[in-house]
Parts: C-alpha cells; structure tokens; sequence
C-alpha cells in the first residue's frame, strides 16, 4: 500500500497525469475546452518561470553551508536519492546525483559525528539493481571512512521506512544516537525531518542538491516551454504531495 502511495499514485496528480486525464476526458466528452485547458496547463508547468520558484517554494528558502560550518551531531544519516543501472551484463550501478553521499562523507571528514549511516533504497521498477546503503558503503570505505563506523539499513522504499530503519538500526546502541544530521535534497528536507522526528531523533538539517541556481534573473526565455523546466516542476510537486501524504498519516 505505501509504495503505491508514493510511487505510482502521484503519477495520477502530477503535470503529465493531469494533461493525460484532460486530454482523455475532451476527447470522450467532445469538450474543446477541455482540450484547451490541458494544452495551457501543460505549457504552465513547463516553462521555468513556474517550474523554478516551485523548485524553490519546496526549498524553503534553505541555504547550503560548509561541512565544517556544521553542528556536531551523534550520527550522520544520509537518505537514499536514487541510482542507475547502466546497461550491460556487469549491471554497474552509477550515481544518479551524488551530493547527498559526498555531502555526508564530507561531514564525518570534518569531524561532525562519529557514525555514518546510509539508507539502503530500493525501488520495484529496478528490483535486480542493488540497494543503495551497500554501494554508497562501500564507495565510503574506499575514501578513507573506517568500515566501523558505517551503517546501512536494509531495504527501504520511501522516506517514512527510512526513518524507522534508521531508528531501529540505531536503537541500544552506546552511547545512545539521539542527534542527527540529516543529509537530503534541500526541497525534501522539511518532510525528512518531520518523519525523523517522528521516530524519536532530534534533526539538525543539511540541505544538498538545490534544484535552482542561486540569484537567477528572469528573462524571456523563463516563459519558453521545455523539459527541464516540466521535470523540476514534476518534483516539486511531488514533494507537495508527500508532504500531504505526511500529514494525512499523522492525523490518522
């Protein structure tokens, strides 16, 4: 249930989801307006006008700090972003984007907690490809991490089994891992740190992988449609939908 509430029903209510529904229904009904409404709306969500100050609406007006400019915590806890499995019979998994695993190297490089943790992602559209906390573990202790002082949980497909991996990963442990630095995409912060809060830890955020460039200008070209703008608008979106989703689980 929880991985189609995450994974395959926001589809429905994302930009893409919506012009196909659109789309659908003025053709059946004959309703040009329909049509229209659908041609507009997806010229909305892919023009960068849109996509970037929804891009950064979801960033809550983080900011991107030093490693050596951060608190010291009990652990840094770095969540999954996602890999690719590159095509070929060695099935090699490659970065999708790596600031999250370098942000939390650079952290426990600088000192800020003596226990690294990686979440181990998993995801059913590339079930053979391997979890995410084992590679990024391994890529760790290769740059100089004791394997010691490494942590990994075991599958996890959304932010809410990571939070209660993490904390079961952790539990009993001496001394106690109550303080967190938390490494995610800065517009995925906000609802991270809500569900690990939830599951008992004390957060303290470091936001990576900003979506939007800092201090950008509008100009015509941010009205001209195009894929990027579509995609970052898609992930914005999506965010607002998880973080709804959070809310939801809360009140029930």
């Amino acid at each position: 249930m929880m991985v189609f509430l995450s994974k395959f029903l926001p589809l429905l209510v994302l930009p893409i989801g919506i012009t196909l529904i659109l789309l659908a229904a003025g053709l059946i009904a004959r309703k040009r307006w329909l049509l229209v409404t659908a041609a507009i709306w997806l010229w909305l969500c892919s023009i960068p006008a849109v996509g970037n100050n929804l891009a950064r609406a979801m960033e809550s007006s983080a900011v991107r700090i030093p490693a050596a400019e951060a608190p010291t915590a009990d652990a840094i806890v770095v969540l999954s972003g996602g890999r690719v499995v590159a095509p070929g019979p060695a099935q090699i998994s490659e970065w999708d984007d790596p600031d999250r695993f370098f942000g939390g190297v650079e952290l426990f490089q600088a000192g800020k907690a003596p226990l690294l943790v990686f979440t181990g992602g998993w995801f059913p559209y590339t079930p053979s490809a391997p979890l995410e906390g084992d590679v990024s573990a391994r890529y760790a202790v290769a740059l100089g991490v004791p394997a010691e002082q490494v942590l990994k949980t075991g599958a996890v497909v959304n932010t809410l089994e990571e939070s209660q991996a993490v904390a079961a990963l952790v539990k009993g442990r001496t001394p106690p891992v109550s303080r967190i630095l938390l490494v995610t995409t800065a517009f995925h912060m906000p609802r991270a740190s809500r569900l690990f809060e939830a599951a008992g830890f004390t957060v303290v955020p470091f936001h990576v992988d900003f979506n939007v460039n800092d201090a950008t200008e509008l100009s015509v070209l941010d009205f001209v449609p195009n894929a990027a703008a579509l995609s970052r608008t898609q992930v914005a979106m999506r965010e607002m939908y998880g973080r709804i989703v959070v809310r939801l689980l809360e009140w029930l």
